[in-house]
């Protein structure tokens, strides 16, 4: 039976999602997956979502359908989290409406998210200025010219910077919000709601590995998977790229080959990306030592796993402890990762 993570919520229980003439279904669908559909079985009080809009007239929506809306503006700046999944045009201006919304909420402490073409909307209400940022890898040199103050970053699939966060395209909003999950309720929980939906809990990499990517052949997939599924599942014993290319019934060179078009990555970055994955939890529920953590996600030493960490994270282990801790406060509002946090894959290291 599933045993909810005993962290406390006071603030971020109410959301609010942007809905506006000519969208696109996905993003906000992903937000309503994530935050609207009771979830009882998790015996945690759960989000309570709005769907909002400029306009109560029936909106038209990608795809060949309308979409009727509830509530106005006034409900959108009043929620604990604000969401913007996308704008229409991302070479047209924000309506002074919804700009106004935006700098209310966040005149009143909201946290600010969008997803993909969405940071045009929080960047015309000036909520980027001096801040990095993302947004979709086609829209990143326009968001970059159209808003100079803005510091983009094209590669990576989301930034947190506490009070504002921004996504890349698409299926990297799921990442984003299951994040916020995980920074209201914990990792448990986080990881549950991610099962339910059928995706990773969290993503290593960015963007860079799906611009202009080759499609990967069926049993090139079936091999890497069974690959990915093998370390897994061995994750603190020492792996090899031998082993790992058994394990995918390819040859050395050539498993390293296909593993680099699928993933866009090295076998070497992904394994340390997946130990330093697995700390996470380890971290942030449990008082187990840094040294007994690396023993357990697989690293050869304390001072090995805290500079493969300390490289991917921003931050060291005890440091993120102690963060993740005091953000899991009733009073707290320190982001986990800190502000300005950037998922993306480590560096390039030199053992397994």
């Amino acid at each position: 039976m599933f045993v909810p993570s005993p962290v406390s919520r006071a603030t971020h229980r109410t959301v609010s999602a942007l809905a506006f003439d000519g969208m696109s279904p996905f993003e906000l669908g992903c937000v309503v997956e994530i935050f609207g559909i009771a979830r009882p079985e998790l015996e945690i009080p759960w989000y309570e979502l709005s769907v909002c809009a400029e306009s109560r007239t029936d909106l038209r929506v990608t795809g060949g359908f309308t979409m009727r809306v509830e509530h106005g503006l006034d409900v959108l700046a009043a929620a604990d989290t604000v969401i913007v999944p996308g704008v229409a045009d991302v070479h047209g201006e924000v309506s002074h409406e919804v700009v106004a919304a935006l700098r209310r909420a966040r005149d009143r402490g909201s946290r600010i998210v969008s997803i993909c073409s969405g940071a045009f909307a929080l960047a015309a209400a000036g909520l980027l200025d001096g801040r990095e940022a993302t947004t979709h890898w086609r829209y990143a040199n326009l968001l970059q010219r159209r808003f100079p103050r803005v510091k983009v970053d094209p590669d990576v699939l989301y930034v947190d910077g506490a009070d504002v966060l921004t996504s890349a395209g698409s299926a990297a909003g799921l990442d984003l919000l299951i994040h916020l999950v995980r920074k209201d309720y914990g990792p448990g929980v986080a990881n549950e709601v991610a099962r339910r939906l059928v995706i990773p809990p969290h993503r290593d990499g960015g963007q860079a590995q799906f611009i202009q990517a080759a499609v990967t052949p069926v049993e090139d997939g079936v091999a890497m998977a069974a690959a990915m599924t093998w370390a897994l599942e061995h994750l603190a014993e020492p792996i090899t790229i031998a082993a790992l290319a058994e394990a995918a019934h390819m040859s050395r060179r050539t498993f390293i080959r296909h593993f680099g078009r699928q993933t866009g990555t090295s076998p070497l970055r992904w394994v340390i990306s997946q130990r330093i994955t697995a700390s996470l939890a380890m971290l942030e529920s449990t008082s187990v030592s840094v040294e007994e953590i690396a023993s357990a996600v697989g690293f050869d030493s304390a001072a090995t796993f805290r500079h493969h960490f300390t490289r991917a994270m921003r931050t060291s282990p005890s440091a993120y402890r102690r963060a993740f801790r005091a953000s899991a406060a009733p009073s707290g509002q320190v982001s986990p990762h800190g502000a300005g946090h950037r998922t993306r894959a480590p560096d390039p290291a030199t053992e397994l």
